[in-house]
């Protein structure tokens, strides 16, 4: 169109009704936030009748039927997009499926980067902004997310929820570390900052790049002049491939944070399929320190005793944070042995993160399992004893949001 914005990032939106449950406003706002706008797949109205054939998959919605028409319209480029945002009702099952084989197949079928949510009359922009900035970073940034050497000084902070992180790195190596509890935003930020200069050597004058990720990864960035601000799918995607030494090919990340947890589907360092979250924190680092505290052990003891333990010799009831803490209570009460409740809230997360989630994302060895949790030894082990596969936990793999926002700052040293 003459006059559009060069930077202007076209997104097709693949729904099967969002501009009419009251939520496409949210939609758009998220967009205009990130620089992009949606963008509606032209089709011939007669291939709405036989677009099933296509995918295997016949359905009695026509919306339905429609998202799988304009996905094929994308992936033959009959409209030229960007990207690709798919999205359905959370309430509709059969909506569920076409959303995951409308994904796969626009994955399969193209390099177009896409992503896929299931919203609700709630939904707000806020709820859109990191995936649509995940998204557009994709499109933007690629030749950031392909780097695989850091060079330079840099350094990078990661403010999450419960924890805050920070690394300096030198020409490929971790040479400074700082991590403390989440309190005051900055605060967290300049302590955990100070720490990782402290054990390089260096001071702040001498960074030549500043990555900032995660919650308050504005904040930090603005306030510390930071080159690069970017959300956390792209950074972790890119810490955890980078601290795996697997940058080349498939994997799947696993990331258990402080309050949500993400899984996400990598080619070649840079996210494919994704998603975010669970039910509730039942599925986050939240839960195991309420666990941990119920037992009386520091939750940097709790691995040990879930190794021990058999998940199978107690009942959850629950994936909620409180019922689930609650259930693990009661078979307290009933004569279960601390290292079984151990283990019985590390497979309940993980199974959480399986049925939830890994059903949305194409699993591919390795699995690489990183966060505050994956230091639990619990986790892994259910994870492994879940999906019959080896589970790859790096060194250092708490920091993998510092870690990538430093990888991928350095993109800036020679620019």
């Amino acid at each position: 169109m003459s006059g559009e914005d060069p930077g202007l990032v076209k997104i097709a939106l693949v729904s099967c009704g969002s501009e009419y449950a009251g939520v496409q406003p949210e939609f758009e706002e998220a967009a205009a936030k990130v620089n992009a706008k949606f963008i509606y797949p032209e089709i011939d109205v007669a291939s709405i009748d036989t677009i099933g054939r296509d995918f295997g998959l016949e359905v009695a919605s026509g919306d339905l039927r429609l998202m799988m028409a304009r996905a094929k319209a994308v992936v033959e480029g009959t409209t030229n997009a960007d990207g690709v945002f798919i999205t359905t009702c959370f309430r509709c099952a059969e909506g569920a499926i076409v959303r995951n084989e409308v994904r796969r197949y626009i994955h399969e079928h193209s390099n177009i980067p896409v992503i896929s949510y299931s919203f609700t009359e709630s939904t707000s922009a806020g709820t859109l902004l990191t995936r649509l900035e995940a998204l557009t970073t994709i499109v933007r940034r690629k030749h950031l997310l392909t780097r695989e050497v850091q060079t330079g000084l840099t350094a990078g902070i990661d403010s999450g929820s419960t924890t805050t992180k920070a690394v300096v790195m030198r020409n490929n190596k971790i040479i400074g570390k700082g991590w403390v509890p989440t309190t005051k935003v900055l605060e967290s930020a300049e302590e955990a900052y100070s720490q990782a200069l402290k054990e390089a050597g260096v001071s702040k004058e001498e960074i030549q790049a500043l990555g900032t990720t995660g919650y308050g990864r504005f904040l930090i960035g603005n306030s510390l002049k930071a080159q690069l601000i970017q959300e956390e799918i792209t950074v972790n995607s890119k810490g955890a491939v980078y601290l795996a030494n697997k940058q080349k090919g498939s994997a799947t990340v696993i990331d258990i944070g402080g309050m949500d947890n993400k899984a996400i589907s990598v080619q070649d360092g840079i996210p494919g399929m994704f998603t975010m979250g669970g039910i509730c924190a039942g599925a986050s680092g939240r839960f195991f320190e309420m666990i941990s505290k119920r037992l009386g052990v520091d939750i940097t003891e709790l691995g040990a005793l879930a190794v021990k333990g058999m998940h199978e010799n107690v009942s959850m009831n629950s994936y909620c944070i409180v019922f689930g803490t609650q259930s693990l209570v009661n078979s307290l009460a009933k004569g279960a042995t601390p290292e079984d409740v151990a283990a019985a809230a590390c497979y309940s997360v993980v199974e959480q993160i399986y049925e939830q989630q890994l059903q949305e994302v194409d699993v591919k060895e390795p699995l690489i399992l990183v966060g505050g949790s994956s230091l639990i030894a619990g986790v892994p082990k259910a994870l492994e004893d879940l999906l019959k596969i080896k589970v790859l936990v790096p060194e250092n793999s708490h920091l993998i949001g510092a870690v990538g926002a430093a990888l991928l700052a350095s993109g800036f040293v020679e620019e």
